[in-house]
């Protein structure tokens, strides 16, 4: 081990690579006292390896990527959401694609704790944002065994991987949050946990009408995974710019016609998307035994139900995001949505 205090913590091999906070007992102490839970509690098992979560193991690595103590709940939570099993940890840690988890934060503790949802949301400058991932990477390192090369064998990675977290602009929204589509109160504070890329930005500062505007960014999601993956095999989440939601919301459209207007519109016929003598050309319709006509429509979303759409970023800018998800389906991943709470 190294004399000096910070190189220690490389030397054991327990960092993300970036300098980690030195977890002494007084600091995990007060980083305890942002919860009130029993310090030995089980939030959960860390796949791949398993280890135990507890809330001092949380709390400890909380420390290490430099949170304040007021946000243990939310990392809490999004360690709850992660050892969930039909989020599939364990597949997404060691497949080598892209993906990492996606943390959404919704409710009062987002604005409790000076979490960005606004301009440059996906973007450096808030301690919040950037400590709460980090955290969730740093349990899935230090107690999941998730260290790359090793365990975790993505081909690229994304900058996700070191820290993945934005709250969602409620304030500015046209439409109900997300943790309330996935069945919980307005005033309660929750994190939805998403397993994505990065995000694809999209530009469209000249489209004026919903169906135009919808149609545009549908379109700009058709290549994701690759231009002939239709459908895509999971989720997709769609991160609407407030200036674009606000464009669509005027003419009366709910998240809900957003979805189905995706799913309806982005298609394109079977003869294009037909693999090769071979299955040489990359489509997902290679493993479809079923013979379809030339001119059939296939869609680009499995459903629409499969399509997230949420409002964050800044208000100047007639922007969106789109971020092609992991694998669906029984061997795959899907959101998990969890409550905050401080234990009291």
């Amino acid at each position: 081990m190294s004399a000096d205090e910070l190189e220690a913590w490389f030397d054991a091999g327990v960092t993300d690579g970036l300098p980690v906070i030195p977890p002494t007992r007084e600091r995990v102490e007060r980083m305890l006292a942002g919860a009130r839970r029993d310090r030995e509690e089980l939030i959960g098992q860390v796949p791949p390896n398993y280890g135990r979560a507890t809330v001092k193991k949380i709390a400890t690595n909380a420390v290490m990527a430099g949170c304040r103590p007021e946000y243990l709940p939310v990392v809490i939570a999004a360690v709850e959401a992660a050892c969930d099993p039909v989020f599939n940890l364990h597949g997404q840690s060691a497949t080598t694609h892209f993906a990492a988890p996606l943390i959404i934060v919704n409710g009062p503790v987002r604005r409790a704790i000076g979490l960005n949802c606004g301009a440059g949301v996906f973007g450096p400058g808030f301690r919040a944002n950037a400590t709460i991932g980090r955290a969730l990477r740093l349990v899935m390192i230090n107690l999941g065994g998730v260290k790359p090369g090793e365990i975790s064998m993505s081909t690229f990675g994304h900058p996700g991987r070191y820290t993945y977290c934005i709250g969602e602009y409620e304030e500015v929204s046209p439409w109900e949050p997300l943790h309330v589509e996935r069945g919980l109160r307005a005033t309660d504070s929750a994190v939805t946990l998403f397993s994505g890329e990065a995000p694809h930005g999209i530009n469209d500062h000249a489209s004026r009408a919903a169906s135009q505007l919808v149609a545009s960014i549908g379109w700009s999601m058709a290549g994701i995974w690759n231009h002939k993956n239709f459908p895509v095999y999971g989720h997709t989440l769609l991160v609407v710019g407030p200036e674009h939601a606000k464009t669509i919301a005027d003419e009366g459209w709910s998240k809900q016609d957003v979805r189905q207007f995706l799913f309806t519109t982005v298609r394109r016929p079977y003869r294009e998307l037909a693999p090769g003598p071979e299955g040489a050309e990359g489509s997902r319709l290679r493993f479809d035994p079923t013979p379809r006509a030339p001119e059939e429509l296939v869609p680009k979303f499995p459903s629409p139900e499969e399509v997230m759409v949420v409002v964050a970023g800044g208000t100047a800018g007639r922007f969106s995001a789109a971020i092609p998800g992991w694998l669906g389906g029984k061997h795959g991943s899907q959101p998990v949505t969890k409550l905050v709470s401080d234990g009291a």
